[in-house]
């Protein structure tokens, strides 16, 4: 008991729930699988799910493919889309792609939208990404 007499308790802080830093991260880290993509053609995403009923149950890793939000143009320039979830971001009204001179640039592109979204540039965008389109209409019963 001499040790417990020593120590000085507190009140355990509750965990704070930020959206704006959950989608941020969530963003910073797709951003970082495009460069690792960009890099590495054959990239692929490894994630765990769980299969099997009852004792049977177990994890394992799956490989998932990771698309590439660029495309070349027939010009030979590069648009690149920043994806919020299945949606690209639309960075001005009906403009969601980013026009690259050179493919040799577009990991330099990258870098700069993850210091963006670090930095909280993107924020908005994805805050009216998230929003509902319509409003809960209340159901009466007939």
């Amino acid at each position: 008991m001499a040790i417990l007499k020593s120590l000085t308790f507190t009140n355990v802080p509750a965990r704070a729930h930020d959206p704006v830093a959950s989608r941020r991260a969530k963003l910073v880290e797709r951003l970082e699988e495009q460069k690792r993509l960009f890099q590495n053609p054959s990239h692929v995403r490894t994630v765990q799910r769980w299969t099997g009923k009852g004792d049977e149950r177990r994890q394992i890793d799956k490989q998932q493919r990771v698309r590439p939000w660029w495309r070349t143009e027939a010009t030979g320039q590069l648009v690149m889309s920043v994806y919020y979830g299945t949606k690209p971001i639309e960075f001005e009204k009906g403009k969601a792609g980013i026009v690259v001179a050179s493919k040799d640039k577009l990991a330099a592109l990258i870098d700069a939208l993850i210091g963006a979204a670090r930095g909280g540039e993107l924020d908005e965008l994805m805050a009216r990404m998230s929003k509902p389109v319509g409003s809960a209409k209340s159901r009466k019963a007939a």
